[in-house]
């Protein structure tokens, strides 16, 4: 009976100590998003500066003259429509342009490798 009680006791004076810990909200989205919480213990987000936009997929037609669409910010866009004021003018197997005004902005699903490190990374293959 007495261990029951240390017991009991040693749990109740551990509660404080458990709920003094912040959980984690699973949902919030990683902070390499640029994104900040609007006050001070509110949960609505907003974005902490204007972003670059981001280009997630491409789909490409046999010859790219078919279907073209891509995945921009998770708004999927078609070549000719709008995307935040800019439009969709080209779509190929690894980027898209989307025009604004006079300027292209050219988005890529991959970076282009540098000449010099593919030169090394093919002598490291032979």
């Amino acid at each position: 009976m007495r261990l029951l009680l240390a017991l009991l006791a040693l749990l109740l004076a551990a509660a404080p100590l458990a709920r003094a810990q912040a959980l984690q909200d699973p949902t919030r989205p990683p902070a390499e998003l640029g994104m900040v919480q609007a006050g001070s213990g509110e949960t609505a987000m907003v974005p902490s500066e204007a972003h670059a936009p981001k280009l997630e997929s491409v789909l490409v037609g046999r010859g790219y003259t078919g279907r073209e669409v891509a995945v921009i910010d998770g708004k999927i866009v078609r070549r000719g429509e709008k995307f935040d004021g800019a439009v969709l003018v080209r779509v190929g197997p690894n980027e898209a342009v989307l025009k604004r005004g006079g300027k292209e902005e050219i988005l890529r699903l991959f970076p282009q490798p540098i000449e010099g490190k593919r030169l090394q990374a093919r002598r490291g293959r032979e």
